[in-house]
């Protein structure tokens, strides 16, 4: 079942159009669904895979994911935490990115558990803190 953009050469808009099945799915069948009109372009889409939750663990399964980790550079586990994230499809809030950017210039977790206790203790308990 393809949703395919289109741009509407009669009212310039930028439409959606899905078709119930691939035989359907045809410029020449295609209606622009605001005004009617018959004259429109295909438009290039960007495409979006999701994930299964198997995959995803499987991903994190993978030792390449921790790579670097085991050095205890912070700019190791800034970028785990940003694969992390993006894995899960959990964006980072405001607190989290402040200190991945820290991670990421370098600065050891250690400074930055101490110049931000509340936040650690709010992701986690300072024992786990951000050490590795």
């Amino acid at each position: 079942m393809p949703i395919y953009e289109y741009s509407c050469l009669d009212c310039r808009k930028r439409v959606n159009i899905f078709f119930r099945s691939m035989a359907e799915a045809s410029d020449a069948a295609a209606r622009c669904p605001l005004c009617g009109g018959s004259q429109l372009r295909r438009l290039v889409s960007r495409v979006a895979v999701l994930k299964s939750e198997e995959s995803r663990l499987d991903h994190l399964a993978d030792p390449s994911f921790m790579a670097g980790l085991e050095n205890e550079d912070p700019r190791a586990l800034a970028g785990f935490m940003r694969k992390m994230s993006d894995e899960m499809g959990e964006p980072l809030d405001a607190e989290m990115n402040e200190m991945v950017d820290r991670l990421e210039r370098g600065e050891s977790p250690e400074s930055i558990e101490q110049s931000m206790p509340e936040s650690v203790d709010a992701a986690g308990s300072s024992e786990a803190g951000l050490s590795f």
